[in-house]
């Protein structure tokens, strides 16, 4: 009749593949979960008048002309004539933009960074279209 010493088998199969197919549903939608977490940010005094921070904004064309407003300059002699532009400024206060057009080589924009940090500021910034 019946064989009490006989073992069952068990057959895990199904079991694994639905544990992988889980496994891949969550493998696919975790990195889109976004938490954010919303904050009120305070009013500030709107009493206050803020000083318009004076700004530089220096040009690069793919010829090598440096503009700095309506002023050309050729790269070779900007630095003489931007440390006599700079003068009128506050070196720790102004910000100086460069943009440079995109097939300059990486020497060229050096040199005119390296011209304005010479020239004695500190808050430089390289524009791109990103």
């Amino acid at each position: 009749m019946y064989d009490w010493d006989e073992s069952p088998d068990l057959n895990i199969t199904p079991l694994v593949d639905i544990m992988l197919v889980l496994l891949a549903i969550l493998m696919v939608t975790t990195p889109a979960l976004i938490y954010e977490e919303k904050i009120t940010l305070p009013d500030g005094t709107k009493t206050k008048v803020i000083q318009k921070i004076p700004e530089i904004e220096i040009r690069i064309t793919k010829d090598r002309d440096v503009y700095i407003k309506q002023d050309k300059f050729s790269i070779n002699e900007f630095p003489d004539n931007f440390i006599m532009y700079a003068q009128k400024f506050s070196t720790d206060k102004t910000i100086v933009y460069i943009k440079a057009d995109e097939v300059l080589s990486y020497k060229d924009v050096m040199f005119v960074l390296k011209s304005v940090k010479e020239a004695g500021f500190i808050n430089v910034s390289l524009e791109t279209n990103g």
